[in-house]
């Protein structure tokens, strides 16, 4: 009999709460619906621009992220608004509080999406892009509101915080651009020049990813105590072969110097050993 009472009490409370509620429950019906229709126009038309490439694939990915956010937020607001009577002073503390813990736990994340949102606008670089970060060349995988997502040449992800990449020296290699690489020598002060140089541009042209355009061209750099620092620089175009190429330009140079008995030992140490 008590049961049913309280029963009957609870359904009682639950009626007489959805009567006085009744407009803002109604209002905050309509406060979601308007909401997800804004979202939905807005991400329409974002992705409308994307498809027309008036728009980068990434940049309208983040800002439709942030529409969405933007949107949850401000139909929180309008919910919490419309029970601001009902819910009492209680609730309103326990609200500020959460909110207050809330927005400490989240400066990071706030300054993070604040740069992200500056990555997007000032574009130093885009997806697919390779860049050179901390000394690990890495690919740009995608590029999202908190943080970045990168692959290395070792093809693990690694996932960058927007403001950390921000403070950060970035060598950004592109993925179509051309780009120079260089070979250092040192052979003695008795070995000829232009020998040597055309050595080195013989090894360059037998790379076949090293560019005829621009031409492979050497640099004396500097005079060492026993020997010359040549310099020889190519260009090449495909990026993600960067390591690869280096590699196969520096064995073609070993191998042509060995070939016309160019000797690239250190001069240094063999003047040192006969002595």
């Amino acid at each position: 009999m008590i049961f049913i009472i309280f029963q009957e009490s609870i359904i009682s409370a639950i009626f007489d709460w959805l009567e006085i509620n009744l407009l803002p429950i109604i209002l905050s019906i309509i406060s979601i619906l308007i909401g997800i229709l804004i979202y939905r126009v807005m991400r329409y038309q974002i992705n409308k621009l994307v498809k027309k490439e008036k728009l980068a694939k990434t940049t309208g990915k983040n800002i439709i992220r942030l529409i969405k956010y933007f949107i949850v937020l401000i139909v929180m607001s309008a919910i919490i608004m419309q029970f601001a009577q009902t819910i009492g002073l209680i609730t309103a503390m326990l609200t500020l509080a959460g909110g207050t813990i809330i927005g400490f736990a989240t400066i990071n994340t706030l300054g993070n999406a604040v740069a992200g949102i500056i990555i997007m606008v000032s574009k130093p670089f885009s997806v697919g892009d390779r860049i050179l970060i901390n000394d690990k060349m890495a690919d740009i995988i995608d590029i999202r509101l908190v943080y970045t997502i990168l692959r290395d040449l070792d093809n693990i992800k690694i996932s960058i915080p927007n403001q950390k990449l921000l403070t950060e020296e970035i060598q950004n290699y592109g993925k179509d651009n051309t780009i120079r690489i260089s070979v250092k020598v040192t052979p003695g002060f008795d070995e000829d020049r232009e020998n040597v140089e055309r050595v080195l541009i013989k090894a360059a042209k037998v790379v076949p990813e090293v560019l005829k355009e621009p031409e492979p061209y050497v640099w004396i750099n500097q005079f060492q105590n026993y020997a010359v620092e040549y310099m020889l620089f190519a260009f090449i175009k495909d990026i993600n072969e960067l390591p690869r190429i280096h590699s196969d330009l520096h064995k073609k140079v070993f191998d042509e110097c060995k070939k016309n008995q160019i000797d690239i030992r250190t001069p240094t140490l063999i003047k040192t050993l006969n002595d």
